[in-house]
């Protein structure tokens, strides 16, 4: 296993979403990070009943933010290999291929996670996407 150390770039999940991000801290079984850019933004829904829609909390859940800091399970984060995406660009894409994912199906929790990311588009994201030109 690869040696972590505070000061290293990692990709870590959390939440059912996968970031860049920075440690900041060692913290026994989880590394505090900072995020630098998202990867895959977070599943909509019951994470403990994926798929259904019916007797469950159906989540909204939009990615974390630029900065934001998360304590990321050290078994679920490995060193980043690469550049580090802009985090603006790296939401966008995230989005993107979450709607594409979820579009390739047509069941009632695709529909329903579709209709939770276009608010998140709505009310959050196009504010980010419209400050960063």
């Amino acid at each position: 296993m690869e040696e972590i150390k505070i000061g290293d770039i990692v990709e870590a999940r959390y939440n059912s979403g996968t970031y860049v991000g920075e440690v900041l801290e060692d913290k026994r079984n989880f590394y505090l990070v900072k995020v630098l850019a998202v990867l895959e933004h977070p599943t909509q829904g019951d994470l403990h009943h994926i798929g259904q829609v019916d007797g469950v909390a159906f989540h909204e859940r939009k990615a974390l933010a630029f900065g934001e800091k998360m304590n990321a399970k050290k078994r679920f984060t490995k060193k980043y290999e690469g550049e580090i995406p802009d985090y603006v660009q790296s939401l966008k894409r995230a989005v993107e291929n979450k709607k594409k994912e979820l579009q390739q199906e047509d069941t009632p929790f695709n529909k329903l996670s579709l209709e939770k990311i276009k608010d998140l588009e709505e009310h959050y994201y196009n504010k980010i996407f419209e400050e960063s030109q």
